[in-house]
């Protein structure tokens, strides 16, 4: 039985990850802050479970679902510089590594784009905090030099899927008939499957060769305005009040985050995952969309 740990893995993404792995038998084991957990101050049972390990997946890290105040500024990176560091730590006394070491990035390390897509060979780094993040998160991933341990950092778009992220909030706008474009509308969303993401890394275990950035995005980005008229279909909801980006100002600051999570145009590519013959499951959004939206 293979065993894989899930670092963060308490969130929405770990627990789905957890479920489907578990579901084709391998040992899950998670570190988090959750009674039933691993705790991250307990390190020699973090070491005991990266022994002999198949997989680490850090998913560790402070929502970014908040205002960036200089408290939560100050959190967000040192929740994810600090456990990636002490899990290279930990890794490299390891005598028996994990074979592959999976950390979270994200895809909004690219420039705002609106004039051409973002792939691992062409994309451009973007500036703000959002980007400091992410750049300073992988560097301290890319610090560790690890002979026995493949490491591979997971370029994340926006994650859908059912029972948590940004599904429901969507869904409530959507209910309440105001489920219109967030801005002028045009801005590129960039996401994924969260059944594609899990298949990735099944993908990439299997692939000795590959290492270094993945784009974990669909293929198929589109425009805020496609996303949001196709979640309507879906939901069968034929009005859909638009959101100027001054009302959006207001809604963010009453609900305590940022705007930067609508207005930004990610225009992500996947593509590493394309030239290495990966087959998406859910390669469109309307495909994604029924599959997380319909009942049943």
């Amino acid at each position: 039985m293979d065993k894989i740990v899930i670092a963060g893995g308490t969130g929405f993404v770990g627990q789905y990850l957890s479920k489907r792995f578990q579901t084709l038998g391998f040992q899950v084991v998670v570190i988090g802050r959750r009674r039933g957990t691993i705790q991250w101050d307990d390190h020699s049972s973090i070491s005991e479970a990266l022994e002999n390990a198949a997989i680490l997946i850090n998913l560790a890290g402070k929502s970014v679902n908040c205002r960036y105040t200089k408290k939560n500024k100050a959190e967000i990176f040192s929740s994810r510089t600090a456990t990636t560091t002490l899990l290279g730590e930990l890794i490299a006394g390891c005598t028996n590594p994990p074979k592959l070491w999976l950390n979270s990035s994200t895809a909004t390390i690219y420039r705002h784009a609106e004039d051409r897509p973002m792939t691992e060979s062409s994309g451009e780094i973007g500036t703000g905090f959002s980007v400091d993040v992410a750049k300073l998160w992988e560097k301290t991933f890319f610090d560790f030099k690890l002979e026995k341990t493949r490491q591979v950092a997971l370029r994340m778009a926006i994650v859908l899927g059912p029972d948590g992220g940004v599904i429901l909030p969507f869904k409530n706008l959507v209910r309440a008939g105001l489920g219109g474009i967030q801005g002028n509308g045009q801005q590129y969303f960039s996401w994924i499957h969260i059944e594609d993401l899990f298949q990735i890394i099944l993908f990439l275990q299997g692939r000795d060769d590959i290492d270094g950035i993945i784009n974990c995005a669909a293929p198929n980005p589109i425009m805020n305005k496609t996303f949001m008229s196709t979640f309507r279909q879906v939901m069968n909801r034929k009005i859909g009040l638009p959101s100027p980006k001054w009302l959006l100002e207001i809604g963010a600051a009453l609900i305590g985050t940022e705007t930067e999570l609508l207005l930004k145009s990610r225009w992500v590519l996947p593509e590493r995952l394309d030239n290495n013959a990966y087959r998406f499951k859910f390669p469109t959004i309307s495909t994604a969309l029924e599959d997380i939206l319909q009942p049943g």
